[in-house]
């Protein structure tokens, strides 16, 4: 298995919430199989797996088009600005002053990001998929040369 975090060679550790969060979050969808019914994730975590595969559909649906939003925000946000200062090439300055309904966008992205990573995070522990072996696939595939699980499974077979 690989290392739990991939640190690029000559880079330093960044002081960062996200592994502490991550970890927090999976022993809490963990913990929630032995919660009940009146769990949401219990119910995620024990019923038809159409429900929680629906559900990682559906938050990256919505994800996409809140990504869309904010996309459209900032377009929409500096061409009303190149035509209200009549900039015209790469050498002038420009300044884009952007909506609050840009923020309110960015807002709801960071929202639908963390609702499809809660459900990834069931269907991974559903599959019995713990976070250091996800950790360590995506370390794979940011580390060169690194064979893919999949290929180097059936080179075996």
């Amino acid at each position: 298995m690989s290392q739990k975090t991939y640190i690029p060679s000559g880079e330093t550790v960044l002081s960062s919430q996200i592994g502490a969060t991550f970890e927090a979050l999976a022993a809490t969808i963990a913990a929630r199989r032995e919660a009940g019914e009146e769990s949401y994730t219990y119910r995620l975590l024990t019923g038809s797996p159409d429900g929680v595969l629906k559900k990682v559909m559906e938050e990256a649906g919505e994800t996409a088009l809140a990504a869309k939003d904010v996309e459209s925000w900032a377009c929409s946000s500096l061409a009303a600005s190149i035509a209200a200062s009549g900039a015209v090439d790469e050498t002038d300055e420009l300044a884009v002053d952007l909506p609050p309904e840009y923020d309110a966008a960015i807002d709801h992205l960071r929202y639908e990001a963390a609702d499809v990573v809660y459900h990834l995070l069931v269907v991974l522990e559903r599959y019995g998929i713990g976070l250091d072996e996800f950790a360590a696939e995506l370390n794979n595939r940011m580390t060169r040369n690194a064979p893919r699980a999949a290929s180097a499974c059936m080179k075996t077979m």
